[in-house]
């Protein structure tokens, strides 16, 4: 197998690799996934989900089928299913017990939803078919763009996703107001030969469908797990002391983070032990200013001197409660600094023999000059040396 033939599509999840005899070979490839689950119950039996099976299509599209062909279906497998129109191709993502619960959060009744069907695991030629609509999709997308600019249509197509056996696409589209694109449909089927269904979606679908990295360095989360988007205010940020600072505020679809709610309810809660202070506490050293507030902690930081963070000392909000309540009676408090706690007298040794820097040299610029003085008082008994020699051997 050489690496050149093999193909990766990360919209779907699939590995591809044509032989040289021209044999084309698709198996799934979970690692890009988006809206994976973990199949915790995996070997649990269950008989009442045994013919139920989640199946992924497209980027975040899934859909629920049933099986009642008694054909054995493992995760993984290439499957063709029932469409609205013809059939369509998709891999198997779910199966088992766990299915009971990803029906039930997406508000999906086991009794009295209709379950489509799949008639059978895909064949060399479904495969063939499906990957030949795959390759067509990019330039269809560009296509329609340029077909909708023509149009003036205040839109934008974001995404286009074939059926598995070619007849129907997709095309995903995003627009701030309702857009009549009824002449539009009718350019497409005329350009592309093939049945259109156009399909509205959010900025944050967008990003989801498309996929990316955080600031968190993580995962988007609407890649990930994210499948309903709640409204997200700046009345959240606020409430977690956040810089309202739009470029850290927005996310990679330009709207506010989703995870600016993850711990909203929580700040939410805890702010209701935080006391609204409206004026300075009254103390007798002067009036307190409030800086800023640890809302998870339950701490006010407080400080002498106005619209400055110097000298702050924390006050817990239980007591600023009671210290509000005083004021309001007219009475003022004593002082709210912390007391200075005395440092014990540090113990020192009277002989300085157990020091183990004893060793060490004290001035490092003293030694330099002891040294050179050393150099030069051996040349100079050298130097007597040597002149003692030659008057020895005149002597002689």
């Amino acid at each position: 197998m050489e690496a050149k033939n093999i193909k990766y599509d990360c919209t779907r999840g699939t590995v591809s690799n044509r032989s040289d005899e021209g044999e084309l070979s698709c198996g799934f490839n979970g690692g890009c996934c988006k809206l994976s689950v973990f199949d915790w119950m995996c070997g649990i039996p269950d008989a009442d989900s045994a013919d139920l099976f989640e199946v992924r299509f497209k980027n975040t599209r899934k859909l629920y089928f049933k099986n009642d062909t008694g054909i054995q279906i493992h995760v993984g497998d290439i499957v063709v299913v029932e469409a609205v129109n013809g059939h369509d191709v998709g891999i198997v993502t779910l199966k088992g017990p766990i299915m009971r619960r990803q029906l039930k959060r997406n508000d999906i009744n086991q009794e009295t939803y209709e379950f489509k069907k799949i008639y059978r695991k895909a064949r060399v030629l479904d495969i063939e078919r499906w990957q030949e609509a795959i390759a067509r999709e990019h330039k269809t997308m560009i296509r329609s763009r340029q077909i909708a600019a023509s149009l003036n249509l205040n839109m934008k197509i974001g995404d286009v996703e074939f059926q598995g056996d070619g007849t129907k696409a997709i095309f995903y589209y995003i627009a701030d107001e309702r857009v009549d694109f009824r002449q539009l449909i009718r350019q497409f089927a005329e350009e592309f030969k093939i049945r259109i269904e156009m399909r509205q979606i959010g900025a944050r679908q967008e990003a989801g469908l498309i996929g990316g990295i955080g600031v968190c360095g993580q995962e988007l989360c609407c890649a990930r797990y994210m499948s309903d988007f709640q409204s997200i205010t700046t009345q959240a940020a606020r409430s977690q002391d956040l810089s309202l600072n739009p470029q850290k505020l927005a996310g990679q679809c330009s709207k506010l983070k989703c995870c600016i709610n993850y711990e909203a309810a929580a700040y939410l809660d805890a702010q209701t032990n935080i006391p609204y202070v409206r004026e300075p506490l009254d103390t007798l050293d002067g009036p307190a200013f409030l800086v800023k507030t640890d809302t998870l902690k339950g701490v006010m930081w407080f400080s002498y001197e106005q619209n400055s963070m110097t000298n702050m000392f924390p006050l817990d909000a239980s007591k600023v409660k009671e210290i509000i309540k005083l004021n309001a009676r007219g009475i003022k408090v004593e002082s709210l600094l912390p007391v200075a706690s005395e440092k014990s007298p540090e113990f020192v040794t009277a002989v300085g023999d157990d020091s183990i820097s004893r060793f060490d040299e004290k001035h490092k610029g003293g030694g330099n000059n002891n040294r050179r003085k050393k150099t030069v008082n051996l040349k100079h008994n050298h130097n007597q040396n040597q002149g003692g020699r030659n008057e020895n051997n005149k002597k002689a």
